[in-house]
């Protein structure tokens, strides 16, 4: 079922287009409410709730819930919602500001959770300056009869996963918790992804460094991959304890049921961490062998300066003696004295040419 209900996460996401958050047509309940849906029995009950008249709902009927999109809200345009759900307010605190690291807070009647998404960015030519990874948030507040999701960044967008868990009733009638199960099922794939992706950039790195000695390889191409590979761990790393808690934790507002299926997703993502890790041990090796190549490079040519210097040295010392005008010097009065010194330079200096070749420096 759950793999199922992940293969249909994705065929929506590839079909979706970009969409202006704050358009009245997208969103009639506010601009930073993106959705608010009551679910009964697995099934989202028609029409367009705003949110008290949601909550009210489900409190009046005591079945089902409701499920509260957000998107980048400010303190005051959160107010009404805190108040309706008696959310803890330093969970609001870091929902509104942002920039936390995965985790998992339990309050009194419900969960926080903070998951980072990472998405992989295209580009033509890995450079110094190429972003590969950009990075969000995405913050989970689930209680016994809602979800409340607060989104950070431009991409990770949760629509196409409202749809898919909407076509499989049978799921989402397990609760609040079946959705944040979904949330971090679609994250850690994401996750997947972007390593998959970023694989193609440490292929193009290495072969750069060992084609042609890595003459043309950019250790600062090796650097900026490496950067961003380290953004993308310190999304991915933190969330293991989480995933571990959701795992094997019994919360209340977890349902038994889905616990399972968290510890499958805890096992994508230790393939993630590893995946990552030899990534960096990979681009550490790369650099290192780029590094030693330069050092090689340098010193063969350092090699054959050297060689050509000891050969130019002949002739500059043999016109050095005869350049000191002395009157007495070998050879100088003889006709053929000019032709046989020529030819011994020529000589000695083919005859240490030939060395050099033969020892490999030139």
């Amino acid at each position: 079922m759950i793999r199922h209900l992940r293969r249909a996460v994705r065929l929506p996401q590839q079909r979706s287009r970009g969409v202006d958050l704050a358009h009245p047509a997208r969103s009639p309940l506010g601009t930073t409410v993106v959705n608010c849906a009551v679910y009964e029995n697995g099934v989202r009950l028609t029409g367009d709730h705003p949110v008290a008249e949601a909550v009210h709902r489900v409190r009046a009927s005591g079945d089902g819930f409701v499920w509260i999109g957000l998107h980048e809200p400010s303190e005051a345009e959160f107010a009404e919602i805190v108040e309706l759900f008696g959310l803890h307010p330093l969970a609001v605190e870091d929902a509104v500001l942002a920039h936390q690291r995965p985790k998992l807070e339990q309050y009194d009647t419900n969960l926080f959770t903070v998951f980072k998404t990472a998405c992989y960015v295209d580009h033509d030519r890995l450079t110094a300056t190429s972003e590969v990874v950009d990075t969000g948030e995405i913050m989970v507040f689930t209680g016994e009869d809602f979800v409340i999701t607060v989104r950070h960044g431009g991409h990770g967008s949760l629509g196409p996963l409202r749809e898919a868990l909407e076509a499989d009733p049978e799921q989402l009638a397990l609760g609040p918790s079946a959705v944040l199960h979904a949330i971090a099922d679609l994250v850690v794939d994401d996750y997947l992804e972007a390593t998959a992706a970023v694989q193609d950039d440490m292929d193009v790195v290495e072969s750069a460094v060992f084609a042609e000695g890595g003459r043309n390889a950019d250790a600062g191409r090796i650097y900026q991959l490496k950067r961003e590979l380290l953004e993308l761990k310190r999304a991915v790393a933190p969330l293991d304890r989480p995933l571990h808690q959701l795992s094997t934790q019994p919360l209340a507002q977890v349902d038994p049921r889905i616990r399972t299926y968290f510890r499958d997703v805890a096992d994508h993502l230790a393939r993630v961490t590893e995946r990552i890790t030899a990534f960096d041990e990979l681009l550490n090796s790369i650099l290192q062998a780029h590094l030693a190549q330069v050092t090689i490079a340098q010193n063969e040519d350092m090699r054959r300066i050297s060689a050509w210097v000891a050969i130019l040295a002949v002739p500059t010392m043999v016109c050095g003696v005869y350049g000191m005008n002395f009157e007495h010097m070998p050879e100088k009065d003889w006709v053929f004295g000019y032709p046989l010194v020529m030819c011994v330079i020529v000589a000695a200096c083919v005859v240490i040419h030939r060395g050099f070749k033969r020892n490999g420096w030139l």
